[in-house]
């Protein structure tokens, strides 16, 4: 009986830096000098509190954007990751296929490397040697299976990986979706040779962002978010969901993106549209506020800086506002005014007193 359990699995991924790998800092740094290797090291939970049963016969299809978990749940099932908490349990012979060059050497031909990737797929020699001719027809690639792979285009790469994953039989078929680089005719052939290999494995789990293949291939699926499945069901009924939240989500985006931007107006009390005041950068001014800033402008343009500091001390007196001849006595917490300083407080060019300064202005 082959299929995989899970129970309460988490993945987690501690993240080390330069600073976390100081020995000197975790001595320092705990009580009583003792090393605490766990402190201070934060943690990525890549899949929380999984429990879910794969069993001979599922074609189960793994939906969510990016950095959902799809791609670690594989891994997980494929036993490349254990988890950190909780148990998996596998039974059957797995065949990961989440890199379709995996495995390949880019110095070797095409022939060499269909046999060093079927083995990597779990394969023997002699198996893969027997298949060597059916994939080489598959490919179309001739005699360029002679000659490096190194030299191969992208498309015959893809081809060639193709070829060679599409030809084992495996128990538990783990496949991250990797097709892209290939000719349309190519890969309505390469479905159909994939449509022969689903048939052949007791068990399909396939993540994909590609729904029309997605649905093709399996009859039910799983959404996962944020490391958790957030639901199970029916390919098409978990798919149709998945669509939905999807456009919600993107014409949320775009709404935030334009209200960031300024360009989503608002009512104001008047009923003018306007923009909101959590819209405006520093040193905004509003509607209603414009005038009277721009009418301060002007009179702040009209005050020579000079004339403002003659202002100033003029004012600082005591009263006596006439000509500005009386010296003050120290001691009373006003300036006291010198010729000198008299002289140097005349409007700069003009040599004009400060009592006509400011009639002036």
């Amino acid at each position: 009986m082959i299929g995989v359990d899970l129970c309460h699995a988490f993945v987690e991924f501690p993240v080390f830096d330069a600073k976390s790998r100081s020995l000197k800092r975790r001595v320092l740094g705990s009580p009583g000098g003792r090393i605490q290797t766990g402190a201070k090291v934060p943690v990525v939970t890549a899949l929380r509190d999984l429990t879910a049963s794969f069993e001979e016969g599922d074609r189960v299809g793994l939906v969510g954007h990016n950095g959902a978990g799809k791609s670690t749940l594989l891994r997980l099932l494929a036993g490349i990751h254990e988890p950190t908490r909780g148990s998996a349990r596998r039974s059957g012979r797995v065949a990961p296929v989440f890199d379709l060059g995996l495995g390949m050497d880019p110095e070797t031909s095409g022939l060499e490397n269909i046999v060093v990737r079927g083995m990597f797929l779990g394969m023997t020699r002699r198996q893969m040697r027997a298949r060597t001719d059916e994939i080489a027809e598959f490919t179309e690639l001739g005699d360029y299976l002679r000659m490096p792979l190194r030299t191969y285009s992208a498309g015959m790469r893809v081809r060639l990986a193709l070829g060679v994953v599409t030809s084992i039989d495996p128990e538990i078929l783990l496949l991250d979706e990797g097709i892209g680089a290939v000719d349309a005719d190519f890969l309505e052939r390469a479905r159909s040779r994939l449509h022969d290999l689903v048939n052949r494995c007791g068990l399909l789990v396939f993540a994909s962002h590609t729904e029309e293949l997605l649905l093709d291939l399996c009859d039910s699926a799983l959404w996962l978010e944020s490391g958790r499945i957030v639901r199970a069901g029916s390919a098409a009924g978990v798919v149709r969901a998945y669509r939905r939240r999807s456009v919600a989500e993107d014409a949320e985006a775009q709404q935030a993106e334009k209200r960031r931007a300024g360009h989503d107006p608002v009512d104001d009390e008047r009923g003018e549209r306007v923009l909101g005041d959590e819209f405006q950068q520093p040193g905004d001014r509003s509607a209603g506020d414009g005038e009277r800033h721009e009418r301060a402008d002007r009179d702040r343009q009209q005050v020579d800086p000079a004339a403002d500091r003659v202002l100033q001390l003029a004012e600082s007196g005591s009263g006596q506002r006439g000509n500005g001849q009386e010296e003050r006595q120290p001691g009373r917490g006003d300036p006291v005014v010198v010729p000198d300083q008299r002289r140097r407080d005349r409007c700069a060019g003009t040599g004009k007193p400060r009592e006509q300064r400011r009639q002036d202005l």
